[in-house]
C-alpha cells in the first residue's frame, strides 16, 4: 500500500501595500513644508537692524553641492518650497546650477503640487538687475526684493552703502520684466530710521505694481540695537497707510502665511504685515532653517543648531540622516519668548541664520 506523504499547502504571499510616507511633523502637529537655505553670509550691505557697521567678520560658506545635497534630503521628506537667502545669495557662483538642480528634484508628496518644488529667492536687489533673466531660465519661481527706504538718503542711512537705490529699483524692474511673477518687496520697519517711509512705501507699491510687506523689526541683529520700543506695529502701520488710500483686510492663501494680508480698496496693491513680536504666528509655523554652514534650525529664535551638513561627512546613511532630521523636528520649540521674562536672543544673529 503506497504511503502517502502530506505536502505542505503552498500560500502564496499577498503583497501588502507600500506603507504611507510619514510627513515631516513635531509633536504639536506642524508640518514642515517650507525650507529656508543661506548660501552664504557674506553681504555688500551693511543694513543697521542686520550687520555691525565693520568689515572683517568670518565668512561661512559651504560649495553648492553640499547645500543641493542637504536640500535633496529634506524635499525627500515633504519640504516644497524652498527660499534661498543669505546674506546676499547673489553674490555666489553656482547660484545658478542650485536653482537648476532644485528644479529637477521629485517631492516626496506630489499630488501636493504638480508642478515640484516651489523656488523663491530674497535678494537685496544691488546685483538683480544683470541676473534677473537668467534665474527665471534656471527655473525660479518667486523672488522677493529686501528694500527699507524708497528715498535715497533714508535707504543709504539704513544700508550704510551710498548710491544704491537706484540699482535696486533697477533689479524690481528687471524682474518684473523676466516675468518672476508679483515681485515682493519686504521693508523691516525701526522707529527713528525708516518709520517716516510707511505712506512713501504705500505710494510706492501703488506705482510700481508690487506686493508690499512691513516686517516688525526683531531681536536678531549683530549690533544688538534692537529695543521694545523700536518696534513699529501692525495697528499704526495700518493707519499710516490708510491715509495713503483705505484698505481692506485679505483673508489667507494658507494657514502657515506669516504676513496679515491687506490690500488699498481700488485694488491698485496688496500690502502685507508680518509681525511677529506683536501678533505671533508660531502656532502654524511650518518651517526649517538651513544656516550658510549647514545648521539646520527650528526656528530663528532656537539656541541650538544641529549639524546636518558634519553628519553627512562622517558618513551617516540617507536612512540614519533622515532619522536624525525626524527626531530635531519632534524637538522644534512650540513657540519664541519675545518680550516675556527671561527672554534670550538667539545664539546667531539673522545674517548667519539666513533672512
Amino acid at each position: 500500500m503506497a504511503t502517502l506523504v502530506s505536502i505542505p499547502e503552498v500560500v502564496t504571499p499577498i503583497p501588502l501595500p507600500a506603507a504611507e510616507p510619514q510627513r515631516l511633523q513635531d509633536r504639536f502637529g506642524r508640518v514642515m513644508t517650507d525650507l529656508r537655505v543661506s548660501i552664504t553670509d557674506r553681504c555688500n550691505y551693511r543694513c543697521v537692524y542686520c550687520r555691525t557697521g565693520t568689515d572683517g567678520a568670518a565668512f561661512a560658506e559651504l560649495g553648492i553641492e553640499a547645500y543641493a545635497a542637504m536640500i535633496r534630503l529634506l524635499v525627500g521628506l515633504g519640504i516644497e518650497k524652498v527660499r534661498l537667502t543669505g546674506g546676499e545669495p547673489l553674490l555666489r557662483r553656482g547660484l545658478l546650477d542650485l536653482v537648476r538642480e532644485v528644479r529637477s528634484m521629485p517631492l516626496a508628496f506630489p499630488g501636493d503640487r504638480d508642478n515640484g518644488v516651489e523656488i523663491a529667492l530674497t535678494t537685496n536687489g544691488h546685483l538683480l538687475a544683470g541676473m534677473a533673466r537668467d534665474l527665471k531660465e534656471a527655473g525660479l519661481d518667486r523672488i522677493t526684493v529686501s528694500m527699507d527706504a524708497v528715498t535715497p538718503d533714508a535707504f543709504e542711512r539704513i544700508t550704510r552703502i551710498p548710491n544704491s537705490l537706484g540699482r535696486v529699483l533697477d533689479g524690481i524692474h528687471a524682474a518684473q520684466d523676466a516675468g518672476l511673477g508679483s515681485i515682493k518687496v519686504n521693508c523691516v520697519l525701526m522707529r527713528g530710521w525708516n518709520d517716516d517711509q510707511i505712506e512713501a512705501f504705500g505710494d510706492f507699491a501703488r506705482r510700481e505694481q508690487v506686493i508690499l510687506r512691513f516686517i516688525e523689526f526683531m531681536p536678531l541683529d549683530e549690533e544688538r540695537i534692537w529695543a521694545a520700543d523700536t518696534v513699529v506695529r501692525e495697528a499704526e502701520i495700518v493707519e499710516r497707510l490708510s491715509r495713503v488710500s483705505p484698505v481692506r483686510l485679505l483673508p489667507p492663501n494658507h494657514p502657515s502665511e506669516t504676513a496679515r494680508r491687506y490690500q488699498f480698496l481700488d485694488g491698485s496693491a496688496e500690502l502685507g504685515i508680518i509681525a511677529p513680536v506683536s501678533r505671533p504666528f508660531c502656532g502654524h509655523c511650518s518651517r526649517l532653517r538651513l544656516t550658510s554652514d549647514g545648521k539646520l534650525r527650528t526656528c530663528l529664535f532656537s539656541q541650538t543648531d544641529h549639524d546636518l551638513h558634519g553628519r553627512m561627512l562622517r558618513g551617516a546613511s540617507t536612512s540614519e540622516m533622515r532619522e536624525y532630521v525626524r527626531s530635531v523636528v519632534l524637538g522644534k520649540e512650540e513657540r519664541h519668548h519675545i518680550g516675556e521674562a527671561g527672554f534670550l536672543k538667539p545664539s546667531r544673529s539673522m545674517v548667519h541664520i539666513g533672512g
